[in-house]
């Protein structure tokens, strides 16, 4: 039996379920209650993690099941990532209005993200955009009731939770976060046992793209405060195409970048070099001064 770890949120279950249903054999669903949903501060995101990891370091559970995007660029030392299955949807998706550009001067625009808040401002600066809490169905409550004239959510969290029709939109003009629409399964190093079990979920491209979008958010030493995004695509003729983004929160400044390559060639380290070097660390430090 293998005990898999989740948080307790709707989305964390279903995303924990929908991997336990996959396995080929008896699954034990273990619930922990992190940081985050205790209310442990908006900018450190080992908040999402860091209890999960410490059951799966003290024998508690065998597997933990994250969304990608929350998972710190470097693990527990004894803990490592075994499977990236197949990834959804990574894009934005906007709730109460089509696009972005259709809102009106001045529109409430709700996002509990950072990186979100950073690029909407940049693409449309005549936008209100506000923090927004709660879960999805609360979140879209709030919508219902007039709280925000649109709303910016995770198109994979809509779908995964069966919400798909509540997307009037795609924002394919934002850069998603690195990981974004993935699910990271993460256990002990070395437990062979559960990376046999898992192997028949692990999805190369996947694991590929999601591994040069960690790459580049390491290589950049980026934080919670610095809104970056990072996204990588299979090419048809093979290779990667990784897209990367930084900005200030206000969006008054930003940098992006987009370059082919191997998936093994250290793409992820190639692109944030590339942005070092025309100025990036100034950008990320700025930003981080901005949210301080």
């Amino acid at each position: 039996m293998i005990r898999v770890g989740t948080r307790g949120s709707t989305l964390a279950l279903a995303q924990a379920q929908w991997v336990a249903d996959r396995l080929d054999q008896e699954v034990k669903l273990v619930t922990v209650t992190v940081s985050g949903d205790r209310g442990a501060a908006i900018g450190d995101k080992s908040r999402w993690v860091s209890e999960l990891e410490r059951a799966l370091l003290e024998g508690d559970i065998d597997l933990a099941v994250h969304s990608a995007k929350d998972v710190p660029s470097d693990l527990e030392p004894g803990l490592e990532l075994v499977a990236i299955p197949e990834r959804a949807d990574a894009r934005d998706a906007i709730c109460g209005a089509p696009s972005l550009l259709s809102l009106p001067p001045g529109a409430r625009v709700g996002t509990s993200s950072l990186r979100r808040t950073a690029q909407i401002r940049a693409v449309r600066d005549d936008l209100d955009v506000v923090p927004v809490r709660g879960n999805v169905d609360t979140r879209l409550r709030k919508l219902a009731e007039g709280d925000f004239d649109a709303l910016v959510l995770a198109l994979a969290g809509l779908h995964r939770l069966d919400r798909g029709d509540a997307a009037d939109g795609v924002l394919g003009e934002l850069v998603p976060a690195a990981g974004q629409g993935a699910l990271a399964l993460e256990s002990r190093a070395g437990e062979t046992s559960v990376a046999e079990a898992v192997a028949a979920i692990r999805d190369p491209v996947a694991w590929a793209c999601v591994g040069a979008e960690r790459e580049l958010v390491r290589a950049l030493d980026a934080s919670c405060n610095t809104p970056v995004g990072a996204h990588a695509r299979a090419l048809e003729g093979g290779g990667l195409e990784l897209t990367a983004w930084i900005g200030l929160p206000d969006g008054s400044e930003w940098m992006s970048d987009e370059v082919h390559g191997d998936a093994d060639s250290g793409l992820g380290l190639a692109v944030a070099e590339r942005l070092l070097n025309i100025g990036a660390r100034r950008l990320l430090d700025a930003a981080e001064a901005q949210v301080a």
